[in-house]
C-alpha cells in the first residue's frame, strides 16, 4: 500500500486532499505513577525484597515469569515485565513448605518438595541467564543488578522439610540459601508458631541446633510466623543479627504473626532487621461466608500439590467467583502498609527496617496491588521526610548489612580451632 501511494505521487496523480481523513486525537497518558524526583531515586538504589513466594508459580502448566500477568486474572503479583516497570532488582526467592504432620513419611516428602522447589529456582535462572542471576554474598547483589540482570538470593520458609538432620541445611545453602525460617503457620520440630498453641515455650533443643548451624554457615535466621518466645530465644541465642523476613507491627494491627514494639525494640537492638509485609497490616471484615468458601477452596486445591493445567483454570475461576460472590468491604490499602512501615521505622530505626512485601503469598493491597507499584513506597518516604540514603537503606542496605553480618560469623567460626 505505502509503494502504491508513493508511485502516485511520483507520478503527480495524487493532486488534490479528496481523501484526506480528520487528525487523530492524541491519546491520553496514563497519569505517571509517581513525581520524576522519586522515581530517579527508585532507579538510583538497589532494590530487594525478602520475600518473594513467586517460586510456587514456576511449576505452574503455562505460566511463565517471562510473561506479563494481571493480579486480578490469576492472582500473581510478579513477572519480569512488572519487576522492570516498578524497578525491583531481585531479592530472596522463597522455597516455601506447607506445614503437614510431622511424622517421618509426610517429613522425606516435605523434604524431597523442598528440594524441587530449589531445583525450579535454579532452572528459572539457568533457562534465562541474560535476566536472572544467582547470588551467593551480600556483595553480590550490587553488581548482579549493575549488569542489569535481576538478583536470585533463595530462603527457606518453614525448616521443617529439614526433619531431624539439622545438617542439611549444608545443602541448601549450597543451593543457594540465605535466609531460614524455623515455623509457619503451626508449630513443628524446631519451634513454635505464631498462630498455633504453645508446644516448645519458644525455640525446642532442635530448634537451637539450627540456629547454630544457621550460625556456622552464614544464613540469616528468620523469626517471621515463630512465636515471640522463639524470637526472644533467637535474639538471645544467635551470634549473629536476625531477621523478621515478612512482618507487621502489632501497635497498628494486632495480630499474632506481627511483632510488638518491645521486641521491635529488642530485635534493633541486637543488631536485625523486620521487614514490613503487605498481608497483616489491617483487620479485614470479610463475610463468614467469603471465609468459608476460601477455605473449602484451599482444601480442594490444597498448595502442597501442583495443579495440573485444567484444575489450575477451575481454580481461577472459583476464585474470581468469590471475589465476585463476596468483596472485601474496606480492606487494606497502601496507607496502611505505609502506616507499619512508618511505625516499625519509629521505633526500631531506619536501620533496622525494609521490605518482604509476601508477593504471591498472599501480598498485595488496593494501591500496591503487585511489583509494578514499588516506586510508591519510595515516593511515600521521601514524602515523610527520609532521605535518598534512608531509602537505600531501606531497600536493600540493611537487609545486606545483616546477611554480610552472618557471613562474617560464619567465616569466624570457621577460622576457629576446633573445641577440645
Amino acid at each position: 500500500m505505502r509503494l502504491a501511494l508513493a508511485t502516485g505521487a511520483a507520478l503527480g496523480l495524487v493532486a488534490q486532499p479528496a481523501l484526506a481523513r480528520p487528525a487523530a486525537k492524541p491519546r491520553a497518558q496514563p497519569a505517571p505513577l509517581v513525581t520524576p524526583e522519586a522515581m530517579r531515586v527508585h532507579k538510583a538504589v538497589l532494590t530487594l525484597d525478602t520475600h518473594l513466594d513467586t517460586p510456587a508459580m514456576l511449576g505452574m502448566p503455562g505460566w511463565s515469569i517471562m510473561d506479563r500477568h494481571d493480579a486480578r486474572r490469576d492472582f500473581s503479583t510478579v513477572d519480569v515485565p512488572r519487576m522492570k516497570e516498578g524497578h525491583l532488582d531481585g531479592g530472596f526467592w522463597a522455597i516455601y513448605t506447607p506445614q503437614g504432620p510431622l511424622t517421618p513419611a509426610a517429613t522425606r516428602a516435605a523434604r524431597d518438595f523442598a528440594v524441587a522447589r530449589g531445583i525450579e529456582i535454579h532452572e528459572m535462572v539457568a533457562a534465562h541467564p541474560q535476566t536472572f542471576a544467582l547470588a551467593d554474598k551480600a556483595a553480590d547483589a550490587a553488581k548482579i543488578a549493575a549488569s542489569g540482570r535481576i538478583v536470585v538470593y533463595l530462603s527457606i520458609e518453614n525448616a521443617w522439610p529439614l526433619g531431624d538432620d539439622v545438617t542439611l541445611l549444608d545443602t541448601f545453602y549450597r543451593m543457594g540459601v540465605r535466609i531460614c525460617g524455623f515455623a509457619h503457620f503451626r508449630n513443628n520440630q524446631f519451634a513454635d508458631s505464631s498462630t498455633d498453641k504453645e508446644q516448645w515455650g519458644g525455640l525446642s533443643p532442635a530448634g537451637k541446633a539450627l540456629l547454630a548451624e544457621m550460625n556456622r554457615l552464614g544464613v540469616v535466621p528468620d523469626l517471621s510466623h515463630s512465636s515471640d518466645k522463639a524470637l526472644e530465644d533467637a535474639i538471645t541465642l544467635s551470634k549473629a543479627p536476625i531477621i523478621l523476613s515478612h512482618s507487621g507491627t502489632r501497635a497498628v494491627y494486632d495480630h499474632p504473626r506481627n511483632i510488638d514494639d518491645d521486641h521491635l525494640r529488642a530485635l534493633s537492638a541486637q543488631g536485625g532487621v523486620i521487614q514490613i509485609n503487605t498481608v497483616y497490616v489491617k483487620a479485614e471484615k470479610a463475610e463468614a461466608l467469603r471465609t468459608a468458601a476460601l477455605h473449602a477452596l484451599a482444601e480442594k486445591y490444597p498448595e502442597s500439590r501442583t495443579l495440573a493445567a485444567a484444575e489450575r483454570a477451575s481454580y481461577l475461576a472459583e476464585r474470581r467467583a468469590i471475589d465476585k460472590a463476596y468483596p472485601i468491604v474496606d480492606g487494606p490499602t497502601f496507607a496502611d502498609v505505609m502506616a507499619n512501615l512508618l511505625h516499625a521505622i519509629k521505633v526500631a530505626g531506619v536501620d533496622h527496617v525494609g521490605i518482604g512485601a509476601d508477593w504471591d503469598g498472599g501480598g498485595g493491597v488496593a494501591g500496591l496491588e503487585d511489583v509494578a507499584s514499588l516506586p510508591k513506597i519510595t515516593e511515600a518516604l521521601l514524602k515523610a521526610g527520609y532521605t535518598r540514603e534512608d531509602v537505600a537503606r531501606i531497600w536493600s542496605g540493611n537487609v545486606l548489612r545483616v546477611l554480610a553480618a552472618a557471613e562474617a560469623e560464619a567465616a569466624k567460626e570457621s577460622a576457629a580451632p576446633p573445641a577440645a
